[in-house]
């Protein structure tokens, strides 16, 4: 059996390295005229695959094989009937640090310190800590495990929130009760810390609006790797600084220069960085080589999230 592959940088390309008898690769950026009517298996871009997914409207796809976990609004872009994988697996761990780095940088405010560095002052501060602290998990899934598995070690009490309530048995983290999104109103009252990190779509759109964001507690942390579209970026300025905030994600992205956002108090902006670091590289290089592997042996593709 042979496959045509395409990916959309010469870096990956060069990262995934010899592959099997039969199988041809070629950098392809989805932008330029597709090399090819035939494409068995198509790489997107990381950022902006869903602008691209247009031109494979017309060409023969065997599998659109995603860089990013998230793939709301992708249904709508792309051509009927083309089979789309997300890169589950791949951002896991990375999300998750930068969870655990925008809730820690909050805590102990880096924020203030950076700022003192820049003027030459020594600015020491009784800040907050993570550890005793309540922590409400918003997101349950491969993002939300791996940030559980990482909050463990700090010493927090930590209460979990999925789509649905049920008993889990981690491997790492023993038995855990996941309460139902219903039960938010009454779980973040007590809650010092909210980290969110439910994917994004009709269902969850503004979940954090003026209702929710009203029932945290004063000084209580909110922090976002999930989507940006969790978040009423309005509701949240509308706080004024009532609740603090450490945000990767926003809506809507790029977040505008002018949006009030920037300035409201107590708010810590990283642009959508969670994935973006060298973990990336050689777990979707991987990806890329079992889904090729597979193919070959005639075995279905992982992952596969759209087939319709």
């Amino acid at each position: 059996m042979n496959l045509f592959v395409t990916v959309p940088t010469a870096r990956l390309a060069e990262n995934i390295g010899t592959l099997p008898e039969g199988v041809e690769l070629e950098v392809w950026d989805m932008k330029s005229p597709a090399p090819r009517e035939r494409i068995d298996l198509a790489v997107t871009p990381y950022m902006g695959s869903s602008t691209v997914l247009g031109n494979l409207a017309g060409l023969d796809i065997g599998l659109v094989q995603s860089q990013s976990i998230g793939y709301d609004g992708v249904a709508d872009a792309l051509p009927a009937g083309v089979p789309f994988a997300n890169a589950a697996s791949v951002h896991e761990t990375s999300t998750a640090e930068i969870a655990l780095a925008l809730t820690l940088a909050a805590q102990r405010q880096f924020p203030r310190f950076v700022l003192a560095q820049q003027q030459g002052e020594w600015s020491p501060v009784f800040a907050e800590s993570l550890a005793d602290r309540k922590v409400l998990l918003v997101g349950f899934g491969g993002v939300g495990e791996a940030i559980a598995v990482r909050l463990e070690p700090f010493e927090i009490e930590l209460t979990v929130v999925a789509r649905t309530a049920r008993p889990v048995w981690h491997e790492r983290l023993g038995r855990v009760q996941v309460h139902a999104i219903e039960e938010l109103p009454a779980l973040l009252p007590d809650a010092e810390i909210v980290i969110l990190a439910l994917p994004g779509g009709a269902e969850t759109h503004h979940l954090f609006g003026d209702e929710l964001l009203a029932l945290m507690p004063a000084g209580a942390l909110l922090v976002n790797v999930g989507r940006g579209t969790l978040v009423d970026s309005d509701a949240l300025v509308r706080q004024n600084g009532r609740i603090r905030a450490a945000l990767d994600v926003v809506d809507p992205e790029p977040l505008p220069a002018e949006h009030p956002l920037w300035k409201t108090d107590g708010v810590l902006i990283s642009p959508h960085v969670g994935g973006a670091s060298t973990a990336m590289n050689p777990r979707i290089a991987r990806l890329v080589r079992t889904q090729i592997e597979r193919m070959l042996s005639g075995g279905a593709p992982v992952n596969v999230v759209i087939n319709d």
